[in-house]
This record gives C-alpha cells, structure tokens and sequence, in this order.
C-alpha cells in the first residue's frame, strides 16, 4: 500500500476523506474511488427514496422499504416514482409492481443505471447524473446581490414557493396545478424549502432533507439568466441551515454544468424509466 498513514478506518475514510483532510500521501486508486462513487450513490438514492416516502406519506400514500428498493403501490403525486433502486436489483420486484399496477403510468427510479426495463414496455423519461457536495468544502460566496435568502415558515409562504416551483406565480389559486407540499411538510425539522426573494416575489429556491449523514438537495429552481449566481445562493442557505454536511442530489444537461461549475463532484448515472403516460 506504499506510504499511506493507517487507522481503524474503512476505506471508504481512507481512499478519500484522508485525502481532503491531508493524511494521505498517495492519492487513492481507481478501485477505492468506484467504492467511494458507489457508497455515496447509495446513500443519494436512500436519501432521494426517504424523500419520496415523504412526500407520499404527506398525502395519505405510504410507501414500504425493502433490502434492495422503495416501493409504493399507490397512484403517487405527479413526478413521484412507484420505485426507486437502493441497491443494483433484479428484474422480479419489477414484475410484482407489475402485476399490482395501479392505474395509469408506473415510474421507476434505476439508481444505479443498471436495469433494462424496455422488453417490459417501459421506456427513458429521463438520464441524469448523481452529485456529491463535500462537507469540508467553503460554502460558495458568489450569491446574487439585492435578493433575500430565507426558509419558508408558513403555509401561505409554501403556496407562493410551490407556484413560483411551478412556473405559475401569476396564476389564480383554481388555476395552479394540484398540489404536491402539504403544508404538515414544514413542521419536519428535517426538511426545509429555501427561497429567494425579489422584494416579495420568489425567483428560485429548492428543498433540503436530511436523512441520516447527507442532506439532499432537489426541486432546484432558477432563473435562467443567472443560474449559477442563485444555484450558489441555494446550496449556501442549505449549508447554513445544516452545516457540515455533505449534499446530494442529481441533476443534468445545464443545471449539471452548473452544479460542477460550483464544486459539486459527479458520482455516477442514474434513469429513470416510465411505462404509460407520465403524470403532469
């Protein structure tokens, strides 16, 4: 192992936490840097399906954990999955969700970019690319200047995020979409949904959940003319509500460019598989 320093550590400490850390004199190998890429895509894909769980459970819908996956077996909320991958899976919990189908579209989240689910009628929705924010990292510093960076604390306050979420900020409450956030979501100390505000418009945000040792990072919006400037000003409320901790989420096309641009480190793929008509 040449001049590496040893402790009781895993090799997970050791192939990259030592190294941020300076206590390594070698920098690890590719075998010790795919373990590090798939422990942390586990624990993004635990955190993402932990997520969803939520999100359900918030509307009456409750998932079940197994070993390898998340399950739920009822119609979820638009742009929730019937079933997210923890762990590389085979095809069978594929064909009982299958076979207990509920009505309209099924969407599986493949984690690990593994599964060819086409044969069974499925089809790509989507690829993206997991992300990894290390905690030893600074915070970024380049925010956009003249907005207001706040949490959301009130049911009222939730309506405009998810709208301004939605692209509808302008719209007459009958006329937004159905919506996703129950407000019983903000009594959760675990989560929170960062906004930025231009006087009192919200013009970008995202949500935090933390599970566990990571805390994930999703729904991200922005304007488009400034991305990076808002993305910085998201991830570094994010890291002053929940400080040193490492950030995961997935993300791609531009808004990935974007995220590595600011210091986040990509992981590995992930698709996501649909059969029948997504939900809108």
């Amino acid at each position: 192992m040449g001049n590496r320093i040893f402790c009781p550590c895993s090799i997970i400490a050791l192939g990259i936490e030592w190294v941020e850390h300076g206590l390594v004199h070698e920098p690890p190998s590719e075998r010790e840097r795919q373990t590090v890429a798939q422990t942390r895509i586990a624990q993004a894909a635990r955190n993402n399906a932990l997520w969803c769980d939520t999100v359900c459970r918030a509307h009456g819908l409750p998932g079940e954990f197994h070993d390898s996956l998340w399950l739920n077996r009822h119609p979820v909320p638009r742009f929730y999955p019937n079933l997210v991958t923890l762990a590389p899976t085979s095809l069978e919990p594929i064909y009982d969700l299958i076979a207990a189908a509920p009505a309209g579209s099924i969407g599986i989240k493949d984690s690990f970019a593994t599964l060819d689910l086409a044969p069974l009628g499925f089809q790509i929705l989507f690829r993206a690319q997991w992300f990894w924010w290390t905690s030893s990292r600074p915070k970024p510093s380049d925010a956009v200047a003249g907005i207001r960076w706040a949490t959301v604390q009130g049911p009222q306050e939730l309506v405009a995020w998810e709208a301004a979420w939605n692209r509808t900020p302008d719209a007459q409450p009958g006329q937004q979409p159905s919506a996703i956030f129950p407000p019983s979501l903000l009594a959760d100390h675990d989560i929170r949904f960062v906004a930025a505000y231009l006087d009192q418009q919200v013009v970008a945000g995202a949500i935090a959940n933390r599970t566990g040792d990571v805390v994930g990072v999703s729904n991200l919006f922005v304007p488009e003319d400034n991305a990076p400037g808002f993305w910085a000003g998201c991830i570094a409320t994010i890291l002053d509500v929940f400080p040193g901790m490492p950030l995961v989420g997935y993300e791609r096309g531009h808004d990935l460019a974007v995220a590595q641009h600011l210091g986040f480190e990509v992981l590995g793929p992930l698709q996501v598989w649909v059969r029948g008509s997504p939900s809108s």
